[in-house]
């Protein structure tokens, strides 16, 4: 088996990880989670995020084979359909996708003919499915809890588990988003801690006060000082400390124009006549927290 090389990419502006990673053998490559720059306040979007990713594509002479996404994000745009625009690669995400395509298209009233089937990306994985990076063996885990889509990749001994895990310090992530369940987060992260202790795990915010930002820590340092796991709670301790900090928790800011994005692959709505795209915010539809 070949181990990947991973090259991370911080996106200040909303906590966001996003990362490269490429077989040193073959140099194929993969792009995981890459942020489109949206400023709420002008309504102006950027591609200074994707032009970093491709750059370093570039300029390390990886041949590009996926554009992947763990779920639809709730916190920043997905970049992938531009990308794909760049370079032709195809996208990817988790199949259960459809049902968050579902769900947010009754919150968001979208019109009867917007398509739930995640015909927007060119495929979808199914939990266990397999793939190659070059000689980078990748596997597709089913890990619900955050969203109910999300899904890991377990690229050699590296996963990118985006929100399912924070940095050890900062334990978990949140499980209250419209189809979230901190049942199946308990199992989520069970499932990934059970992977070999010196697995890699990279994770897709970090928010910890009082230091740099940081993305990566193993299975083993998970297990022994993730500040939610390392008491090997309960399935009834864990969702109590998870359902009850979740309650305080205010909804990401960005949230209603994500979502909006996210469910199309990361494509802005459609141009109405003026040229222009404009996004559909539900009033009144989530209580104020």
């Amino acid at each position: 088996m070949t181990n990947p090389i991973v090259k991370s990419f911080w996106d200040e502006t909303t906590g966001s990880w996003q990362y490269v990673f490429h077989d040193p053998d073959t140099m194929q490559g993969a792009i995981v989670d890459p942020v489109l720059d949206f400023d709420p306040l002008s309504g102006s979007t950027a591609t200074t995020n994707a032009e970093r990713l491709l750059a370093y594509v570039r300029d390390a002479g990886i041949e590009l084979v996926w554009i992947l996404d763990t779920h639809p994000h709730a916190d920043h745009f997905s970049a992938a359909a531009w990308l794909k625009a760049q370079t032709g690669t195809p996208t990817a995400i988790g199949e259960k996708v459809t049902g968050v395509q579902k769900l947010w298209q009754g919150i968001y009233n979208l019109p009867a003919d917007f398509p739930v089937d995640g015909r927007q990306w060119d495929r979808l994985f199914a939990d266990g499915d397999r793939f190659m990076v070059g000689r980078v063996p990748v596997t597709v885990m089913f890990s619900p809890g955050h969203t109910l889509a999300s899904i890991t990749f377990v690229a050699g001994d590296a996963a990118f588990v985006h929100d399912t895990l924070m940095m050890p310090d900062s334990g978990s992530s949140r499980a209250d988003f419209p189809g979230g369940s901190s049942d199946a987060l308990f199992d989520s992260i069970a499932t990934i801690l059970s992977l070999p202790e010196e697995t890699r795990i990279f994770v897709g915010h970090d928010y910890a006060p009082g230091r740099e930002a940081q993305c990566e820590a193993s299975v083993a340092q998970h297990r022994a000082a993730n500040i939610h796991w390392k008491d090997e709670p309960s399935r009834a301790t864990y969702r109590a400390m998870r359902d009850a900090r979740d309650a305080t928790l205010p909804l990401p800011k960005l949230m209603l124009a994500a979502l909006q994005v996210n469910i199309s692959g990361g494509r802005l709505p459609a141009t109405e006549g003026n040229g222009r795209s404009y996004l559909k915010i539900p009033l009144n539809h989530f209580e104020r927290r």
